[in-house]
Parts: C-alpha cells; structure tokens; sequence
C-alpha cells in the first residue's frame, strides 16, 4: 500500500461526502446503538454525555499495543473522552466515566486534526483512536482537514466494539485498521458489566461489518507494519465472564479461521469491580490457570494468527501514560514453537 486508504476518497471527493453523512447522524444521534435521539448539533448531551465538539483526554506516541502497531516510534493515540458503555471495570474510568471533568477537554475539529499531523511529524506509525465510537463523524471531519493538510499514515479504529453498523459502513474506506474488543459471549454480561442492553448481538453484527471490509489478511508493509486488517481483542475476565472460547469459536465459524486475534492477560479490578460487593466476580485478578484455560481455547479452535500478552506482568501495562517500549506481547505462534 502507497497510502492509507482515505486518500483515494479525498482525492475523489467521497471523503467529504461521507463526512457529511456521518455528521448528518449527530441531529438526532444514532451513531451507536444507543440510539438516544438527542441532537448533537445543537449540543444536545447525548447518552454519552457528549454534544456536538470531539473531546480529546491525551494524545501521545504509545508502545503499549500489539507489536504491529507499534514498531519504532509507536502508534500515534488519541485518547477520547467519555464512551458509550459504563464498563464497571474500567482501566480508563478516569476518562471515560467523568464527563463533568472531560468537558474541559472539548476541542475543535481544525485541534484534532492538528494532533494527528503532530503525531505524524513526531514519526508515529499510525493514528490509533481509542474509544472512537461515540465521536465517529468528528474523527472523520478530523482526518479530513488532516488529509488535505497532508496526513497519511494509517488510522487504527480502537473500539469496544458497541458500534453502529451504518456508521461503520461509512467508515468504509476511512478506517485502515479496526481493533474491537470482542467483550462478551453473552447479553447479561453485558447488561449487567457495561450497561447496554444487546451487546452481544450489536458487538457481533459490528465485527462482521468490520471483516466485510477488511477480510482476513493482515497487510503489513516493508517494515512490518500493520497497514489494513482486522485484529479482534480478547480480554481475559475473573470466572470466564466474557466466555472466551464462546468468542473464538464465533470467529472461526462465522468470520474465518485465519481472523487475526490479540488475547489479553491485563484485566485488574479497578473502578466499581475494586469497591462495589455487586461485582465479587470481577474482584480479583485472573488466575494462571483462567489464563491457561484460555490459551488452550486459543490452541483448541485453531487459531494461528494475533498476538498474547505474557501472564506475568501484564496486568498494568495498557495505561494512558504507558511508554515502555518492551511490549508483552508476543506473536501467537511464538507459544507454538
């Protein structure tokens, strides 16, 4: 690949289009499957407590992601604020679960784009939006002013994966690289974790939408790099709240074998699951043996392409402000050898 994909659609004149679309959804916002109709071009708060201004938390170059994200001078992040679920574990609740504070943090679409191209010129290998979902056409009028200033490098889609399937249709093109997290197995883990309602069905028909784009290859560059691709996170929960193998045995039968994924061993209590007796299940970190349990899921189902963090360690990795370059993750087939 010469270029990230949106710069055929800029040069084009779809990508202007599409922003246009896409912000057509803030008047009465379905741009998740909230659905909660308020009008965000009017700065209505949405169920997210978000109006009509994206709201950046941080931005910075990061080595905390899968190696293929971030090579030598790491992924180019873009915290946003606020999110569209209410995850009682949440590593990110200072950000995500605080909309009073991160109000403060509103920015124009012309300083968004802004922090892209400094990311850019700092050498980052991509631009990795971390809970993009509920400022979907705001990212996208980003890239756009970006674009035409120059950007492009490629753009990552970190998500939680509760997305609109007519959002991402229009994503289609713009998004290089979609990173969901695949949370849950079932609805009430969902309901009951993340507060929202559907998840299960929602998080699947978004991922199909996503592999319809991509398809099952990961391209990577000369360097190495990720350029396009699917690459679906799994992470590893106290008592198989997330039902793991549930999951991957989704991918392989619904999706394809050769889907990339990225088994995650970081989970911590933190947030309500540290304090609130209601979640006892999440309490506690995971034991060697949950994660042996699901490695051998992993093994069981036949997947042979992704990344899996180390056990040891992994817990405090995936922070905001985490810089250390020595990544624990590892390539899948690295645990085959």
């Amino acid at each position: 690949m010469k270029h990230a994909a949106y710069i055929s659609l800029l040069r084009s004149g779809e990508l202007e289009a599409r922003v246009e679309r896409l912000e057509a959804l803030l008047e009465r916002c379905t741009v998740c499957p909230r659905d909660c109709l308020n009008n965000r071009l009017k700065n209505e708060l949405a169920a997210c407590y978000s109006g009509h201004l994206p709201i950046v938390s941080s931005y910075t170059p990061h080595f905390g992601e899968e190696p293929a994200l971030v090579g030598t001078r790491g992924a180019g992040n873009i915290f946003f604020g606020n999110c569209n679920l209410r995850c009682v574990y949440c590593q990110n609740y200072q950000i995500s679960q605080t909309h009073k504070e991160q109000i403060k943090n509103e920015v124009t679409h012309e300083r968004l784009a802004a922090m892209m191209l400094k990311l850019a010129s700092q050498g980052c290998h991509n631009i990795n939006f971390v809970s993009p979902t509920h400022f979907a056409p705001q990212m996208a009028r980003g890239i756009l002013i970006a674009a035409r200033q120059g950007l492009r490098i490629p753009i990552v889609y970190n998500t939680n994966a509760y997305d609109s399937v007519e959002v991402l249709r229009l994503l289609d093109g713009i998004v290089d690289v979609y990173l969901p997290d695949l949370k849950y197995a079932e609805d009430e883990a969902g309901y009951l974790y993340s507060k929202v309602k559907g998840y299960k069905e929602c998080s699947r028909q978004a991922i199909a939408e996503m592999y319809r784009q991509t398809g099952d290859e990961l391209v990577l560059g000369e360097d190495g790099l990720l350029k396009r691709g699917l690459v679906i996170r799994l992470l590893v929960l106290p008592n198989d709240i997330g039902g793991v193998r549930e999951s991957l045995e989704w991918i392989r039968d619904t999706l394809s074998p050769r889907v990339a994924v990225s088994l995650m061993a970081q989970y911590y209590p933190t947030n309500q699951a540290a304090t609130n007796p209601r979640y006892i299940l999440l309490s506690r970190r995971i034991t060697e043996s949950e994660w042996l349990r699901a490695v051998s899921a992993l093994e069981e189902v036949g997947k042979e392409a992704g990344w899996m963090q180390e056990f040891d360690g992994a817990a405090y990795y995936y922070r905001p402000d985490f810089t250390n370059p020595d990544t624990p993750f590892k390539d899948i087939r690295d645990f085959r050898a």
